[in-house]
């Protein structure tokens, strides 16, 4: 097995390793990694109904879609993630429990009681310090999953806040749990890369034939270029997300505003405005005029500067509309 401590802290490069490596390298692989503020969703998630989009936009947060299902996760310096890659017989090789085996004797090593309970997640006295996801690809698995060792919880529960009614769809919805850091259950004080060291040491020590490895050149080059033309994109980021209908409502200066639209392969198809406000041009032609534009705020932004919002909205502004369209 090869063993990889990965230095990079890009989220869109982190996630491209992983396909990477699940494609590319033969080899059984474990490798621990960190990302810089992110939130990674799962595969079949609508992003926009998972995040909450201003704290995101204020804080400069990452988003970024991963290859495997499940939940939405935030991401922070305080949180060490893993990875294994393993091939086998047949696509049969899911086993979340088997995966999280060595994870739960370290923790339990440093007095921490963690457990494995439910479908993918490790718990510490009933709250959530780990989730798991996995992704097959021909004879092989990724399994990854997110290590809360000292996470910014403010971050956590503020990122991933969203308002439920606001998105009507059919995507994989994440479930909120209550979380603590796995520092706070740690008998004898430790850092987090004294934590990560106290894994690898173990992994190594329990796989026979493991060594470490670190990237070549050419394996950077690979994953910088899958990183640029899939992970950095609002088309996989944003775009890939399932059909979905958006409703909200702002109060503004000019009266009340409800905004509805349809969506499609992250494509307005549809928009549908209400409210108790006056105008003197039809808004119609907003409606029409944000038809096929992106469900983006650049892109919309783009749209309505080409109006004065004011004829149509009377008190009200560019930012108002935006506002209500996330």
């Amino acid at each position: 097995m090869l063993c990889i401590y990965h230095q990079s802290t890009d989220p869109y490069f982190n996630i491209a390793t992983d396909e990477y490596i699940l494609k590319n390298i033969e080899e059984d692989c474990f490798m621990l990694w960190r990302n810089d503020n992110a939130i990674i969703v799962g595969k079949h998630q609508n992003t926009l109904a998972e995040i909450n989009y201003d704290y995101v936009r204020e804080n400069n947060i990452h988003v970024v879609r991963r290859l495997s299902g499940g939940g939405a996760v935030y991401h922070d310096l305080g949180n060490l993630n893993f990875s294994f890659t393993k091939t086998g017989k047949d696509s049969s090789l899911s086993d979340f429990e088997e995966f999280t085996r060595p994870i739960v004797a370290v923790l339990n090593q440093l007095g921490a009681p963690a457990k494995f309970e439910g479908r993918n997640d490790l718990m510490i006295e009933g709250k959530k310090i780990s989730g798991n996801a996995e992704h097959i690809y021909k004879n092989k698995i990724l399994h990854h999953g997110t290590l809360l060792f000292s996470s910014t919880m403010k971050n956590v529960s503020e990122a991933l806040r969203i308002n439920p009614v606001k998105y009507k769809d059919k995507a994989v919805k994440s479930v909120p749990k209550r979380v603590t850091n796995i520092s706070d259950h740690l008998k004898t004080p430790l850092t987090i890369d004294g934590f990560t060291k106290r894994i690898m040491d173990y992994i190594i020590a329990s796989n026979n034939n493991s060594s470490l490895y670190s990237f070549t050149e050419e394996d950077i080059k690979a994953i910088q270029k899958i990183r640029d033309e899939k992970y950095a994109t609002w088309e996989w980021n944003f775009g890939h997300s399932p059909a979905y209908s958006f409703s909200k409502t702002i109060r503004t200066n000019g009266g009340t505003l409800e905004m509805n639209l349809d969506v499609n392969k992250g494509v307005i198809r549809k928009a549908k405005i209400y409210g108790d406000f006056f105008n003197k041009k039809d808004i119609s032609e907003i409606e029409q005029a944000l038809e096929n534009t992106l469900h983006q705020e650049a892109d919309i932004r783009q749209v309505l500067a080409k109006y004065t919002i004011g004829d149509y909205f009377f008190g009200m502004t560019g930012n108002d509309l935006i506002d209500a369209m996330f």
